[in-house]
């Protein structure tokens, strides 16, 4: 018997009792928790790669980026190609903002898990946005921003180098409403590490806006941190739910799998 526990008092639940992931009475249990609360855990479901996309296809199309599904996350450049680029998963952030569609939804198996840190914390900004006073969402209704990776990057290094720069100009910034509404009606900031500047706005006072946002988006209220145990499911809302990694040692076994379910609604 599926049952649900809740992880925190704005987002995440835990279900329990699934025994077969290929019961449509169960995908429809999970794909509704994961719309209201944002981020579903499964405790050692303990999936492999084949068995991870089966799961990931029953909530919608699996995006495979450069021919691959799964996408492995680790801090071990043998292990994974994008090694530095994910130093940048420690900054709070929403994947995809730099593209015109992102993705509805991740989900990551645990594989190795580090001995000290490494956890994930996750943040609802529908959360943030639903507790807001009037005047205070009059303010950020109509405000614009612009997402760069150069913006996410320049937080893991603030002096890059001249060839650093120019590969991360390569990638295209990406304009959206800082106040996203959905076809549904529902709410959420489209925030982060990507947040470069909101525009028509002086860049101290974008940068005291969306720092302030940020803040007030990822308070303990709003907020869950998951610890990783090896077996560990967790998939999540990528639209509205902010996440980034817990410091660990970059020499840890930490090793993450990924596979990312397609969106069908594109920024606002």
């Amino acid at each position: 018997m599926i049952e649900t526990t809740a992880l925190g008092p704005s987002l995440g639940v835990q279900v329990t009792g699934i025994d077969n992931l290929d019961d449509e009475t169960v995908i429809a249990r999970c794909l509704e928790a994961l719309k209201w609360r944002g981020v579903l855990l499964i405790r050692g479901l303990d999936l492999d790669d084949d068995a991870q996309v089966r799961f990931s296809r029953k909530l919608g199309p699996v995006l495979a980026p450069a021919g691959k599904e799964v996408f492995v996350v680790s801090l071990d450049p043998a292990k994974s190609r994008s090694a530095e680029y994910l130093k940048g998963t420690f900054h709070w952030h929403i994947d995809d903002t730099t593209n015109d569609v992102p993705a509805k939804a991740t989900m990551l198996t645990a594989r190795h898990v580090a001995m000290v840190g490494g956890g994930t914390e996750f943040a609802s900004t529908y959360a943030a946005w639903e507790n807001l006073s009037e005047s205070e969402r009059k303010r950020y209704e109509g405000l614009r921003v612009v997402h760069s990776f150069e913006a996410a990057q320049r937080l893991v290094q603030p002096n890059p180098t001249d060839e650093q720069l120019a590969g991360w100009r390569r990638l295209p910034t990406h304009e959206s409403s800082l106040v996203w509404t959905r076809k549904d009606g529902r709410q959420s900031l489209v925030i982060g590490a990507t947040a470069d500047h909101i525009v028509g706005m002086r860049p101290d006072e974008s940068r005291e806006l969306l720092d302030e946002l940020l803040a007030w988006s990822t308070q303990e209220r709003f907020a869950y941190t998951h610890e990783w145990q090896v077996g560990d499911v967790v998939i999540w809302d990528n639209t509205g739910m902010l996440h980034r990694a817990l410091p660990y040692d970059p020499s840890s076994e930490r090793t993450m799998h990924r596979t990312t379910i397609a969106g069908d609604e594109a920024w606002s």
